[in-house]
């Protein structure tokens, strides 16, 4: 058994469970140290795997890195792919609008607005959800300064229609926001395009950004290569989405039927892709249209 593995499993299918540490050691007869240390690969019984596995609600195969992992809440999947990004050395997405390892700093700090003041309207469940809001963006944030350190390679094809709905209804669009925020969130994403546009047009080493010709992709996705592994995983949670998104469940496998069905896809889709200046300009001219709207 590879016990960074189960560990890695474990955090992450804790925090998709929306269980405290502190619970899981106490109905595990743990100290919360030691479920810490489980987690950051100690020696773990296989007795001990099957117990966590019921109180998580999973299979104890889920928790042994065997089959395909699921995910139903945005936070247990952002944890699992800040996992797999630790190594990777090629990240290769079809979805849009943009690709959240090189976004702007104002994505996340207007994030942050909406999902503060979505908490707000919680009434007494204000408190959690506040904290499932920054366990959200802290995994996010620690995803960024990580590929900030490793700089793996990025090419990400963007469906534009993904990118005008992102135009139109800007950050957090999915959210329940009032009226002054949600202009807010339309200026950020409207600057967070340009910035696209300017990426794709200046072409930096390792960033390959593109728009895909023809019909949208039938789902998201993104394929993770690493030295020794490759990884596909199935997203329908927009980066942008709140703790509390229900729009699907996410799947993450390394199955290598799936990862080179998918692998061909994509190349396809590059292949075809729109790149460079001529994706900027109709980047810039879908922008130029959300603003006289």
């Amino acid at each position: 058994m590879r016990f960074n593995e189960i560990g890695q499993q474990l955090r992450a299918h804790r925090m998709e469970s929306g269980l405290k540490a502190e619970e899981i050691a106490a109905r595990l007869g743990v100290s919360r140290a030691a479920l810490y240390r489980y987690e950051k690969g100690e020696v773990i019984k296989l007795d001990t795997v099957k117990r966590l596995a019921e109180l998580l609600k999973i299979s104890p195969l889920t928790l042994l890195g065997i089959g395909v992992e699921y995910y139903n809440r945005p936070i247990g999947y952002i944890e699992r792919i800040r996992q797999i990004e630790e190594t990777a050395d090629q990240i290769l997405q079809v979805y849009g609008p943009f690709s959240y390892l090189v976004s702007t700093d104002q994505f996340d700090n207007v994030l942050a607005q909406a999902f503060e003041e979505v908490a707000d309207q919680a009434g007494t469940e204000r408190p959690m959800a506040r904290a499932a809001a920054e366990q959200v963006l802290s995994t996010l944030s620690s995803r960024k300064r990580m590929y900030a350190s490793r700089k793996p390679s990025i090419i990400a094809i963007l469906p534009p229609a993904t990118v005008r709905k992102f135009l139109a209804d800007g950050v957090a669009g999915a959210l329940p926001l009032s009226d002054r925020l949600r202009a807010v969130c339309r200026e950020a994403a409207q600057r967070e395009m340009e910035q696209v546009a300017d990426l794709m047009e200046s072409e930096p080493i390792g960033l390959q950004l593109g728009l895909v010709a023809g019909g949208d992709p039938n789902g998201p996705f993104t394929l993770l290569r690493a030295r020794e592994r490759a990884t596909l995983a199935v997203n329908p949670f927009a980066t942008d989405a709140g703790p509390a998104a229900a729009t699907g469940v996410a799947m993450i496998t390394g199955a290598d039927d799936a990862v080179a069905a998918h692998q061909r896809v994509a190349e396809n889709t590059w292949r075809d892709a729109i790149k460079g200046r001529v994706a900027a300009e109709q980047i810039r001219e879908m922008i130029i249209a959300a603003r006289r709207v």
